[in-house]
């Protein structure tokens, strides 16, 4: 990898040297994390001006807010998104397939059973189906994004990807109230 330039206007992909895709190898983005961090970490400028202190804090949070968004697959495709100049509208636009709508009701109901019930089994049949659906999403993501550069399907998937999310951490929280 090659000496950082100390442009935080650099995007993230650049940054870690990686392709502007979806899909990239993991494991580069590790290896250049590691690298990078030991470049810029705070204590290797501590002997230095305050100035100069400053700027390495500032590539320090650059670089870990770069692999904290390349490392998760949402937040990935939202900023891949966003380097297209497409916004999401995770906000303001809600409407979703009637039977993806359907699919989240009957999970919120079985989650809210298996929570009622006290009943693990449930719940790790829930959270397998959820991160089955997740990494199929994620599948289409890949193909929208890298593709077909269809960033309009690509936006739809975020959305979809969001509430899943959303239903993976009460998932989690149901585990948690059961640990008790």
């Amino acid at each position: 990898m090659q000496p950082i330039s100390f442009d935080l206007q650099q995007d993230f992909f650049s940054l870690f040297s990686l392709p502007h895709r979806f899909q990239f190898d993991i494991t580069l983005l590790e290896q250049n994390y590691r690298s990078l961090q030991a470049q810029v970490h705070p204590d290797k400028f501590v002997h230095l001006s305050e100035a100069e202190r400053r700027l390495s804090m500032q590539w320090a949070t650059h670089v870990n807010e770069g692999y904290q968004t390349l490392r998760n697959p949402l937040n990935r495709a939202r900023y891949l998104l966003t380097l297209q100049g497409v916004d999401t509208q995770e906000n303001s636009n809600t409407a979703m397939p009637v039977e993806f709508l359907m699919q989240q009701m009957e999970w919120r109901e079985a989650l809210e059973e298996a929570r009622q019930a006290k009943d693990s089994a449930v719940l790790d049949e829930l959270e397998q189906r959820v991160q089955h659906e997740m990494r199929a999403l994620q599948h289409d993501l890949a193909r929208d994004l890298d593709e077909m550069h269809d960033y309009a399907a690509a936006s739809g998937i975020v959305r979809k990807l969001k509430f899943l999310e959303k239903i993976a951490e009460e998932i989690g929280s149901a585990f948690d109230e059961l640990d008790t």
